[in-house]
C-alpha cells in the first residue's frame, strides 16, 4: 500500500480518459485535458481531483511543470527475456522461436529467470509502465514459477502473472498451476498481483490439451491470455474454441494478425479482446497492422511490448509504432488519443482491471506517471498535449512514477533498493545463457 497521504499539486497538464466514454467505433477516444489542478491520494487511492486542495499532512509533489497521466498498461510482455535484450533485432518469427525458445530458453535457471524478470519489471517502472501482463511461458519447474512470482513481488509493479509453459514443451505440469494459484493467489484481495493462465492454445497445441487447459482455468477461476493466429494446428483457432464450447468472455487473444474477419467477429461476440504488439509484429512479420480491423469489429484492444529481444521496452516507442503502422492497415486510422487510451485505460479494460486503474478518477488506485513538461522535446506543449506525448515523449521525460500511491521513481531515478547486486545478477545470467 502507498503512503497515507500524497498531494500532486498545481499540475501543468493532466491528461485522462472518461471510464464511461465509448472506446470503439465509430467514435474516437476523447481525452480530458486540464491544467492547474491537484490530485489527492490517501492510502494508495485517488480521493479527489480539483483546484486548491488542502495539503494538510500530505507529502506534496510539485507538478507545476509536469504532465500527469495514468500509469501505462502493457498487456503483453515476456519479462523473463530481458536478459536477451536485442538478440533478435534482425530475426523473423521463425528464427526467434528457433533461437530463443529452442536453444536459449532451456538454459534459464530459476535464478536467471528471477534476475531477468525483476529487471524487466524495473524497466517497465522506469518508463512509466505501472501495470504489465507478464506472459511467463518459461515455467520449466516449480522453482521457475516461484522465481517468476518473487521477481514481480520484489519489483513493486502491478502485474498479471500469466502462467505458461515453454513453446516447444511436450508436457504441462497442471498440478503446479494449482499450487501457484493456492500459494500466491488464493483470492483477489485487490493487491498488486493477480494471476492468469497462458496456455499454448488451439493455434499451437492439440485439442486434447486445449480442453484440459480451459477446464483448469474455469476450475481455478483464472482468466486466459493466449497467442492466436492461423497456426500449424488450427487455421481457425477461434472457430475451434467455439465448436468445443470454450469461448470465454474476458479472454485476451494475443496478436491475431493472420486471423480473418470472421474470426475477429467471434472474438467480439464472445466478449474477448486483443493485445497487439505493433512494433514486434512489424519487425517479425506477424502480419498486417490490427488497430483498424479491431476497431471495425468492435473489439477492445491494448498494447504490448512483447519481447525486448527485438524492440524497445517502453510505451512511447510502442505508441508511435501503433500510430504509424495503424496508418498502413485496413480500416480507420487511429488518432493519437486512440493510441494513448489503448496504452492506459484500454489496457486496463482488457486485463479486467479498469475498476481499479487506467484512469485518474476518484476511487481508483493511484497509478500515475509524471513527465517533465519543460523538456526540450515536449515544448511547446499547449498546441496538442496528447499529440505531443504520443509523438514526441520518451522514457527520459519520465520524472516520477507512482504505483498504488507509492513513489517508485522520483526525480528521474528509481528508488528500488539493491540495484547494483541485481544488475550484476542480470549481467551474469545474460553472459551465461547466451555464451
Amino acid at each position: 500500500m502507498g503512503a497515507s497521504r500524497l498531494l500532486v499539486s498545481g499540475i501543468a497538464c493532466l491528461i485522462d480518459f472518461d471510464d464511461a466514454a465509448p472506446s470503439g467505433p465509430p467514435a474516437s477516444a476523447v481525452p480530458t485535458v486540464r491544467s492547474g489542478v491537484d490530485l489527492l491520494i490517501e492510502d494508495g487511492r485517488i480521493v479527489e481531483v480539483g483546484v486548491g486542495l488542502p495539503a494538510g499532512a500530505a507529502e506534496v509533489i510539485d507538478a507545476s511543470d509536469r504532465v500527469v497521466l495514468p500509469g501505462f498498461v502493457d498487456t503483453h510482455r515476456h519479462l523473463w527475456l530481458t536478459a536477451l535484450r536485442a538478440l533478435t533485432t534482425e530475426t523473423d518469427l521463425g528464427g526467434y522461436l528457433e533461437l530463443v525458445a529452442g536453444r536459449l530458453g532451456p538454459r534459464f535457471t530459476p535464478d536467471d529467470l528471477r534476475a531477468s524478470a525483476y529487471f524487466g519489471a524495473l524497466e517497465c517502472l522506469d518508463a512509466g509502465v505501472t501495470t504489465v501482463q507478464d506472459y511467463a511461458h518459461a515455467m520449466r519447474s516449480p522453482d521457475h514459477a516461484d522465481a517468476a512470482v518473487s521477481a514481480l513481488e520484489a519489483s513493486g509493479i502491478r502485474a498479471v502473472f500469466g502462467y505458461g509453459f515453454p513453446v516447444f514443451s511436450t508436457s504441462r505440469d497442471l498440478a503446479d498451476i494449482r499450487r501457484v494459484r493456492e500459494r500466491y493467489f488464493p483470492s483477489d484481495d485487490g493487491g498488486l498481483l493477480t494471476m492468469a493462465l497462458s496456455p499454448m492454445g488451439p493455434s499451437y497445441s492439440p485439442i486434447e490439451s486445449v480442453r484440459e487447459d480451459w477446464k483448469l482455468a474455469r476450475e481455478l477461476e483464472l482468466p486466459i491470455a493466449v497467442h492466436v493466429g492461423a497456426g500449424p494446428v488450427a487455421e481457425r483457432p477461434i472457430a475451434t474454441l467455439e465448436r468445443e464450447g470454450l469461448l470465454t468472455a474476458g479472454t485476451v487473444y494475443v496478436h491475431a494478425n493472420s486471423l480473418p474477419d470472421e474470426e475477429l467477429r467471434r472474438i467480439a461476440s464472445s466478449g474477448g479482446s486483443v493485445a497487439i504488439a505493433p512494433a514486434v509484429e512489424a519487425q517479425m512479420g506477424h502480419g498486417a497492422p490490427m488497430i483498424g480491423r479491431l476497431r471495425a469489429a468492435g473489439i477492445g484492444y491494448g498494447l504490448g511490448v512483447d519481447v525486448v529481444t527485438a524492440t524497445a521496452g517502453d510505451m512511447f516507442t510502442l505508441m508511435r509504432a501503433a500510430l504509424v503502422t495503424g496508418y498502413l492497415g485496413e480500416g480507420s486510422r487511429p488518432s493519437p488519443a486512440d493510441v494513448l487510451r489503448a496504452a492506459t485505460l484500454g489496457g486496463a479494460e482488457i486485463l479486467g482491471l479498469a475498476g481499479r486503474i487506467g484512469s485518474l478518477r476518484p476511487g481508483k488506485r493511484a497509478d500515475l506517471v509524471l513527465l517533465r513538461a519543460d523538456a526540450p522535446n515536449l515544448l511547446p506543449l499547449h498546441h496538442d498535449p496528447v499529440g505531443t506525448v504520443v509523438s514526441s515523449a520518451h522514457p527520459g521525460n519520465v520524472d516520477t512514477v507512482i504505483v498504488d500511491g507509492r513513489v517508485v521513481k522520483r526525480a528521474g531515478a528509481l528508488v528500488a533498493g539493491g540495484l547494483p547486486a541485481a544488475h550484476e545478477a542480470l549481467l551474469a545470467a545474460a553472459h551465461r545463457i547466451a555464451r
